[in-house]
């Protein structure tokens, strides 16, 4: 399996920071209107009215019912999200993105956003030296960089009483990306019947292990297109105990310990014929959609189903999580596994092979649930904790019209020579064995032929006087410049 690198060297400087809690609106002032709705600097009005290029509007949340997973109400900041802290926030006309309007969406560039551009995720294995250079660089560049747009929550908004006392904090642009995977598969403090005081409901994610699995992780990419690489929000069991959220502050080094794992789960890395099983498969999502879902390409593809049967099975960890278990450090943590830097490169891969889907199948959108999923993942509900706001089913469509391919399934370009030439290369390509065969035998009864003819025509010209024939005798001192095309 090939794994792919995303574009960062090139994309860095480009695409705009678009997630978690944008900095105008972290203030009580804004937590207790419950309004997001940021003035563009361009214009100067909310969102960039002025200039056409999007309206604060009222946050419209998913009305459709819930899955089982999750049998409570009210107690989770992420549930009908962004409903506990905004109510109202900027929607961006189709060529603009950004919390304010003031950024382009993807695949759009310019100062306008009006050219169309498309951008290309090349393989690892392809980047010459100083393009590997340039990447790390950026990494570190990203590291140093305090987001000048975006804070996180470093409590809940119970702990923030109400939005009167804010609870946030700055952080990098490259932490910023690895808080939000920890705060989007994190654990809720739930009230538990028969304890004292909240207790911890581990069944419960909303970026995992459901329908949203793909498209989370496709905007996740998006968004981030650069890597990270130091340890932050990894100890899910201590801020369980202490009722508390990361706050981003450093943990320690990466670990890794690749191929000393527990080998009852993956047994080894994934083959090429399981991920063909996989893209065969014609269910996008089964009942539960969740885990146990059977023949579902998600579940098979996320790796809680056989890769060969395509059949839930708990006891392994298959193509996408066998990677993960592989690496047996950091990324086998679900909560801290985006702090590896293997973490991006895997999921581009893993994104690759959800294109590969899509193109084969060409499914309708009403393919992805539209309800009845575990708890933030149906097709309408916002995905956590994302703002500007992006539902679910929003992603659940080709690479190309969210601006960006994969350089090893970019089409090749029509007219060309080479172009009319292929599909007999091809088909030669599949029966070159026959081929040669068929020139070896017809060379070999060729030759057998022209010694027949020649002996022949030995005989011949010995019965025959040379007066009558006074030009053969020249002809056979002469070197002829004539190649059989056999």
């Amino acid at each position: 399996m090939k794994l792919l690198a995303l574009a960062v060297f090139s994309l860095l400087g480009a695409l705009p920071s678009m997630a978690q809690f944008p900095r105008p609106c972290t203030t009580p002032q804004v937590l207790l209107s419950k309004e997001c709705c940021p003035a563009w600097d361009g214009d100067g009005s909310p969102c960039g009215q002025l200039s056409g290029r999007g309206l604060c509007q009222d946050v419209a949340l998913s009305q459709e019912p819930n899955g089982p997973q999750f049998p409570f109400s009210g107690v989770d900041d992420r549930e009908d999200w962004p409903g506990v802290f905004y109510n109202r926030t900027c929607r961006c006309a189709p060529a603009y993105g950004g919390f304010q309007c003031g950024e382009c969406a993807f695949g759009r560039w310019g100062p306008d956003c009006a050219e169309a551009r498309l951008q290309v995720r090349r393989s690892i294995t392809r980047l010459s030296a100083a393009e590997s250079s340039r990447l790390l660089a950026y990494l570190n560049l990203a590291k140093r960089t305090p987001s000048p747009d975006f804070m996180i929550a470093t409590g809940t908004y119970e702990q923030m009483e109400n939005g009167s006392r804010p609870l946030f904090a700055d952080i990098s642009v490259y932490d910023l990306f690895v808080w939000m995977h920890y705060y989007a598969s994190r654990d809720s403090w739930v009230p538990v019947a028969g304890e004292q005081g909240p207790g911890v409901w581990q069944n419960i994610d909303f970026a995992h292990e459901a329908p949203a699995f793909l498209p989370w992780h496709r905007l996740f990419l998006l968004l981030w297109e650069r890597e990270i690489q130091k340890i932050i929000c990894s100890k899910p069991e201590e801020y369980n105990n202490l009722q508390i959220i990361c706050n981003a502050t450093d943990e320690g080094p990466i670990i890794r310990n690749p191929g000393n794992h527990d080998k009852s789960r993956v047994a080894r890395l994934p083959t090429s014929a399981e991920v063909e099983f996989c893209v065969s498969l014609t269910d996008y999502e089964t009942e539960p959609m969740d885990r146990s879902a059977n023949m579902s390409f998600r579940n098979t593809l996320e790796g809680f189903a056989n890769p060969s049967t395509g059949i839930a099975n708990r006891s392994i960890s298959a193509l996408h999580n066998s990677l993960h278990v592989f690496m047996n450090g950091s990324m086998s943590n679900v909560q801290g596994s985006a702090n590896d830097p293997i973490f991006v490169i895997h999921h581009a891969f893993v994104d690759s092979i959800f294109e590969q889907w899509l193109r084969r199948h060409q499914p309708l959108l009403e393919v992805y649930p539209e309800a009845s999923a575990p708890i933030g993942h149906n097709r309408q509900y916002f995905m956590v904790p994302f703002i500007p706001l992006y539902r679910n089913g929003e992603f659940f469509l080709t690479s190309k019209d969210l601006g960006y391919e994969y350089e090893y399934l970019v089409d090749p370009v029509p007219g060309t020579f080479q172009d009319f030439l292929a599909p007999y290369f091809e088909q030669a390509n599949q029966i070159w064995q026959w081929l040669v065969a068929a020139a070896l035998v017809g060379g070999l009864i060729a030759a057998v032929i022209a010694s027949l003819v020649a002996l022949a025509c030995r005989k011949k010209r010995r019965a025959l006087s040379e007066e009558r024939l006074p030009l053969l005798l020249e002809a056979e001192d002469y070197q002829s410049t004539y190649q059989s095309h056999l």
